[in-house]
């Protein structure tokens, strides 16, 4: 009985170290940190940089152009319009249209001052050319050319006018259908508002209606201005030479229906 009891004696004893050895093992255990999470570096590009409008990096200015001759007689002169700051493809064309437009006219002048006999000391027939920038500052250029021509002998000068409207960022010229949507009678909107102006006027119209009726080529002097599209109609187009040209600015809100919104002049059909 004695020998029993110690057996189980001794078995509690053993048991007894190895929970004592269990919990002191525990309790002294240091905790293993979990393993840090290691980032690949990744290759990000860096954000795609939007070149600034053309039109902030040139100036317009003027370059005089002058010349005579003697046979025929004459003399021209000649403001030309000019874009510098760049040497874009887009400034070189509008560079290269304004003076191949200068030379286009001085040869014409000068085919009709050669069909007249100059006297001998006679200053002879004479060229001048200015322009106005009408447009606002921008992307958009528009410019009225005036072109004043006096042949010899004649009773008295005549004047033209031409036009540029050019899309600098297009790099063209752009044409009156490109500002309104697509089949719309922009032409007979236009000529009703022109003609309702010139009748008011003291122009004797009636007899020079026909000058103002919705054609393309009644209607091709026009500009883009901050107060509305202007209409030039040259001497004899709508009125008496003594009368001068007659000038008409439609205003955007009478356009507003037809204008292409996503189109050259579309924040004027808000």
């Amino acid at each position: 009985m004695i020998e029993g009891n110690s057996r189980i004696i001794s078995l509690g004893a053993a048991l007894a170290v190895i929970l004592f050895v269990t919990l002191a093992c525990g309790a002294g255990a240091t905790p293993v940190p979990p393993s840090a999470t290691v980032e690949l570096p990744t290759n990000t590009l860096p954000p795609t940089q939007t070149p600034p409008p053309l039109y902030l990096s040139v100036k317009l200015i003027s370059v005089p152009h002058e010349e005579t001759g003697n046979n025929p007689v004459y003399t021209a002169k000649a403001q030309v319009p000019n874009l510098q700051g760049s040497e874009d493809a887009r400034v070189t064309n509008f560079n290269n249209e304004m003076t191949g437009l200068m030379q286009e006219e001085i040869g014409r002048f000068k085919d009709n001052a050669s069909q007249v006999m100059v006297a001998q000391g006679s200053t002879g027939s004479s060229y001048d050319q200015t322009y106005t920038q009408l447009s606002a500052p921008g992307n958009i250029l528009s410019l009225k050319i005036q072109i004043s021509t006096y042949i010899a002998q004649t009773a008295h000068p005549n004047s033209h006018t031409r036009v540029v409207n050019y899309d600098l960022e297009a790099g063209q010229d752009l044409s009156l259908d490109q500002l309104f949507q697509s089949g719309s009678d922009y032409l007979k909107t236009i000529a009703n508002y022109c003609i309702a102006q010139l009748k008011t006027r003291p122009i004797d119209f009636q007899v020079n209606a026909k000058g103002a009726d919705p054609t393309p080529q009644n209607y091709s002097n026009w500009n883009i201005t901050p107060d509305g599209l202007m209409i030039t109609f040259d001497p004899y187009q709508v009125a008496a030479y003594a009368a001068g040209p007659q000038v008409v600015t439609v205003p955007y809100s009478a356009l507003k229906s037809i204008i292409d919104p996503n189109g050259p002049i579309g924040e004027y059909s808000h």
